[in-house]
């Protein structure tokens, strides 16, 4: 049988995609298309929106007014729209191919003192390139320290930059606060912040209509960012829920069950270890 080479980006890795599985991802994609034109509309409008960006900014880096530093400020706004553009269309596609069925877990043995400790690298890296200089990012992170759980990492990185995506969107001061803890057979995350975002996390979390939920908040990269979110940790046998974060912003949590790894040299010393970034 004929096979086509994709990438699936929320395992983190290369999939087998058959024809017939390639179909049903465009099955998925047209009922999409079909029940939810709203989508489709939304992101058109972000596509043109960031291409415009990416225009306007090439053309003023080669006015000959332009100095370095503007030429620098240039280029970081085009490499921004560049990365939202991509992670707009790779949590799209994402979203299609879990519905096929064909993407699977993937658990690895992690520990859980250093767990997100890539992840969180990279967020501190993003806050300092978009120049967020009203926004701290904090960590809160409750464990048993060198214990190991038996956990999908990369889906679980996935559904927490999605979440992380939305709250920089939806905080333009305050703080961001991601942190995890193991309990009950249970690894439970959380990303809250004090954006302006709750109420309509709280809408597209709870939505069973796209279309009606994206008629009050006209907000296709958050929309899509809770979806993949949500089929996600259901593809991991999680459950998600949301909790206001003082008045208006929003604290998601998700729980997953996970398998803790038995250690001799296990210290069963339990401590919170809280960092904020500089």
């Amino acid at each position: 049988m004929l096979e086509l080479q994709v990438n699936d980006t929320s395992a983190g890795k290369n999939s087998q995609l058959n024809i017939r599985d390639m179909e049903k991802a465009m099955n998925s994609l047209n009922n999409i298309m079909i029940n939810c034109p709203t989508i489709l509309r939304g992101m058109s409008h972000e596509m043109r929106t960031h291409m415009n960006v990416i225009v306007a900014f090439s053309y003023l880096m080669k006015k000959n007014y332009s100095n370095n530093s503007e030429r620098e400020e240039f280029s970081n706004q085009i490499i921004s729209s560049c990365e939202q553009l991509i992670g707009l269309f790779d949590s799209f596609f994402d979203s299609a191919i879990i519905d096929t069925g064909n993407s699977k877990t993937d658990s690895k043995i992690c520990k859980l003192d250093n767990l997100l400790d890539d992840l969180l690298s990279e967020f501190r890296e993003e806050i300092r390139k978009e120049d967020h200089t009203d926004v701290e990012l904090v960590t809160e992170i409750q464990f048993y320290n060198s214990d190991e759980v038996f956990v999908d990492k990369n889906r679980i990185f996935r559904v927490i930059r999605s979440l992380f995506q939305n709250s920089i969107k939806n905080t333009k001061s305050g703080y961001i606060k991601i942190g995890y803890y193991f309990r009950d057979d249970k690894v439970t995350f959380y990303v809250l912040d004090s954006g302006q975002g709750y109420f309509k996390c709280k809408e597209f979390l709870h939505s069973e209509d796209l279309n009606e939920s994206l008629t009050l908040y006209n907000d296709t990269y958050t929309a899509i960012n809770i979806t993949l979110a949500k089929k996600l940790i259901q593809m991991l046998g999680g459950t998600i829920w949301i909790e206001c974060n003082g008045l208006t912003g929003a604290g998601i949590y998700f729980s997953v069950p996970s398998k803790m790894i038995a250690s001799s040299d296990v210290n069963i010393k339990k401590y919170v270890n809280t960092m904020i970034a500089i």
